[in-house]
């Protein structure tokens, strides 16, 4: 990369990525301004942070002056392309990349990418786990929260990385080459942000776009969109929950796999604890990709008998009177609502709602009018799924996250399933989806008596602070 000392580098966006690149770059000499649309006041201690790396700091808005002005724009992945400042700087000439691109022009490591419109961060997580208990020295990050820059900072550089890519990435991917790439699914999502659902297609599909014939492909067999559109060059290799010729498929409790080399392993998942017929898919392809990348075959073994899964994503939270209450606040679009709603007999108080992506809600509605007992809609798109599915059960509209989990206690009896499974992004109300599974988790904590448990959420680090009756304090 070119030489990065006394260049005018502006990072847009003031977040973990915004904060790594900034770092990575100060280090090297540049001179960093980081701008943010979000004033100072709502982005908590990122801006000291950002102020003790000797950034300059423009908040509240995107002054054009500072892209035009700049030598090179380094984007977090949540930044529109279309965003008319960078439309304005790209005009005069002015280079843009990304965290991600950023860190793989200084690496050359060899990597395992995986995107999907869902599973990424189990499925990277889980290659991860498997690879590491292979003895292999593994980072594990990208989209998942731990940027694939800060590697560098690294004294011991490890022998491979297994990161999670989402699609704002890869649009503006120039070098990017991993060897091992999986590709989960695509549903609607993000419409918001594409102006099609084929130009969002077409994003994920980059993943696969510097492969070579030496390279692998990890793909769904079962997904003629996948495979009729996405071409990679590299070897494939499928995985499906029906298709015996597929490399990696189920026979009753047994996982069958055919690796990249022809050998051929059955594991057990007597042991495997992850709720769904989506985690199965993610184990699928999660036992490919890290054979591929050279795990044992006792290691998965191992990795399937001991994984316990990821917070937000499904996640049992508590049990009281007979009743179980699961945080999927991860569950942000519409396709991964309906796995999770597949994944239970039971009858289901659904919490769902937050900021609207752009989708259909129709894809939800058998399973609403099937499996759901009661909906509880809260957050700016209330009303725009009351009009979609509120005719087809017992509906209730409510405004914040203490509201609906009110109603949700009331209306749930033994033997019921509480689940929090927005099909939304969660940014009316919060910095992240994290925060509003935390939020959730501790507001049935303290609405069934059990206020001693332990949860970092619990803390208010939350940015709409409420009280279990709905009222922001």
């Amino acid at each position: 990369m070119e030489r990065l000392e006394d260049k005018r580098v502006l990072v847009v966006g003031l977040a973990r990525s915004g904060l790594a690149a900034a770092s990575f770059l100060r280090r090297r000499g540049a001179l960093v301004t980081i701008t943010d649309r979000l004033p100072e006041a709502e982005l908590g201690v990122a801006v000291e942070q950002a102020r003790r790396l000797g950034c300059a700091i423009a908040l509240g808005g995107h002054p054009q002056e500072l892209f035009t002005g700049a030598d090179l724009i380094v984007l977090s992945p949540g930044v529109p392309l279309d965003l008319p400042q960078l439309v304005a700087a790209r005009a005069r000439g002015v280079p843009v990349t990304g965290e991600f691109e950023l860190a793989c022009r200084q690496l050359s490591l060899p990597m395992v990418a995986v995107t999907g419109t869902n599973g990424k961060t189990t499925t990277t997580t889980l290659i991860g786990d498997m690879l590491k208990r292979s003895g292999r020295p593994v980072f594990v990050g990208g989209n998942i929260g731990n940027p694939l820059i800060s590697l560098l900072d690294e004294a011991d550089m490890p022998e491979l990385a297994v990161v999670e890519v989402s699609s704002f990435q890869l649009d503006i991917m120039e070098t990017f080459h991993p060897q091992v790439a999986v590709l989960l699914n695509i549903t609607e999502d993000h419409l918001d942000r594409y102006p099609s659902f084929d130009a969002y297609a077409a994003s994920k599909c980059l993943l696969f776009a510097r492969q070579t014939e030496e390279d692998v492909a990890v793909l769904p067999a079962d997904d003629p969109l996948i495979m009729g559109r996405c071409a990679p060059r590299s070897r494939r290799l499928l995985f499906s929950r029906h298709r015996t010729s597929a490399d990696a498929h189920l026979n009753g409790n047994r996982l069958i796999c055919r690796g990249a080399g022809g050998e051929i392993h059955s594991y057990d998942l007597g042991g495997w604890q992850l709720t769904g017929h989506h985690n199965l898919e993610n184990l699928l392809a999660s036992v490919l990709a890290a054979g591929a990348a050279g795990a044992s075959p006792d290691a998965v073994q191992q990795s399937i008998n001991e994984f316990r899964g990821l917070p937000h994503r499904l996640e049992l939270i508590h049990e009281w009177r007979g009743i179980r209450f699961y945080n999927d606040s991860k569950g942000t679009n519409v396709d991964a609502v309906v796995r999770s709603l597949e994944s239970f007999t039971e009858p289901i108080v659904l919490i769902a709602g937050g900021r609207d992506k752009g989708g259909s809600y129709g894809p939800l509605v058998p399973l609403v009018r099937d499996r759901v007992k009661t909906l509880v809609l809260m957050g700016e798109s209330r009303f725009l799924m009351a009009k979609a599915l509120g005719h087809l059960t017992c509906a209730v509209v409510v405004e914040t996250m203490g509201d609906a989990v009110q109603v949700a206690i009331r209306a749930a009896v033994p033997g019921d399933v509480v689940l929090l499974s927005p099909a939304c992004s969660s940014f009316d109300l919060y910095q992240n989806y994290a925060e509003r599974g935390d939020h959730f988790r501790c507001l049935i904590y303290e609405l069934t008596g059990d206020q001693g448990r332990e949860t970092s959420g619990c803390s208010g680090l939350w940015t709409v602070a409420e009280t279990p009756g709905g009222r922001r304090s």
